[in-house]
């Protein structure tokens, strides 16, 4: 599991490659995978794109709901083809998503019509001003504490929290995309279906994939875990109010620690005073609180709260380049790029 969230291969026979590295038959190895993912252990191997390198529009949005109200406003958020991660937390904006929407989408007017079709009594928008820090990697052997990053290690932290930009994709690359955010096959050669499907022989899909890398496209090729069914039961949220002329120092702290998978710098409000956002994932909400007093100690930032998730509505990947967005703009009264909150 350590591998296959970190090192997964590209290439013709993957899991031939892992097999290698761990002494066993590539038979093996796609055994064991397969038996990960019937006892939902893994929950999907597949391409992890940069949403905004694919000009998409991402943010964070948190929801006030009354609670008595919660799981049905969770129920109608989860129907937006961009919303990938729902959650209920322990805080007065106790419900939180995550969205990306296609270019031409306004993604204000998108929050507020969830807002009133799901009753929410307010929605606070948090997209990424700074990005110090994303990719979760969780280390599934107990007691072994998991590497320290440094600031240099630019496949999951980026320097000076600068945003990656959109960049141009041919047709092909979109196709190409399509394919590989799909769960990826648990046959000798996965690769060979899609690339039969766009024509290309399976090393020169590989090249292609090879080539998102290159442009930051694919963050990386690798599988995502069940968090509670390996043990990670403690999924704290720590949110820190930040001196502005801090957040460049206290973001590249706060990310270099293991234990933090996500690390931004988001909008404030009047009722929302926490600028700096860092996911830990732990065994135990005592271990989670140790990792953020530790954090606090290191940045010298006493003012944060701890919102742990108590449900999970929805935790997908989106499917990129889908007709899903416009069918439900259309249902909803929304035209593409047309409406704003005033409208």
């Amino acid at each position: 599991m350590n591998l296959v969230q970190n090192q997964f291969p590209l290439t013709t026979r993957p899991y031939h490659a892992l097999g290698e590295k761990l002494g066993i038959s590539g038979e093996e190895v796609l055994t064991r995978i397969r038996a990960l993912k019937q006892s939902s252990i893994i929950r999907n191997l597949s391409a992890i794109f940069d949403t905004r390198r694919l000009g998409y529009q991402t943010s964070l949005v948190a929801v006030k709901v009354a609670p008595e109200r919660l799981d049905q406003a969770a129920k109608v958020v989860n129907k937006h083809p961009g919303v990938s991660h729902n959650y209920a937390r322990s805080h007065a904006f106790n419900l939180w998503y995550t969205i990306a929407l296609p270019p031409g989408h306004s993604l204000e007017a998108t929050v507020e019509r969830l807002r009133e079709l799901s009753g929410g009594e307010s929605a606070r928008p948090l997209p990424t001003l700074k990005l110090f820090k994303i990719g979760v990697k969780l280390e599934m052997e107990e007691g072994k504490p998991p590497q320290e990053e440094t600031r240099e290690d630019g496949k999951t932290i980026f320097p000076d929290g600068c945003a990656p930009q959109a960049v141009s994709l041919t047709e092909l690359d979109i196709a190409a995309i399509c394919e590989l955010q799909t769960d990826l096959l648990l046959t000798e050669r996965p690769f060979a279906e899609s690339a039969k499907r766009l024509k290309l022989s399976e090393e020169e899909l590989i090249q292609v994939a090879e080539r998102f890398k290159e442009k930051g496209i694919l963050r990386r090729f690798a599988a995502v875990l069940y968090h509670r069914n390996v043990g990670f039961t403690a999924n704290g949220m720590g949110v820190w109010n930040v001196e502005p002329s801090r957040i460049k120092e206290v973001g590249m702290q706060a990310s270099t620690f293991p234990q933090v998978s996500h690390c931004y710098e988001r909008p404030t409000y009047p009722d929302w005073p926490y600028s700096l956002f860092t996911m830990v994932h732990s065994r135990t909400v005592e271990e989670c609180d140790r990792v953020i007093q530790t954090i606090s100690e290191k940045i010298g930032v006493s003012d944060y709260a701890v919102l742990y998730s108590t449900k999970e509505y929805k935790k997908v990947r989106i499917k990129y380049f889908s007709p899903e967005f416009e069918v439900w703009e259309k249902e909803h009264g929304l035209a593409k790029g047309l409406h704003s909150v005033s409208d």
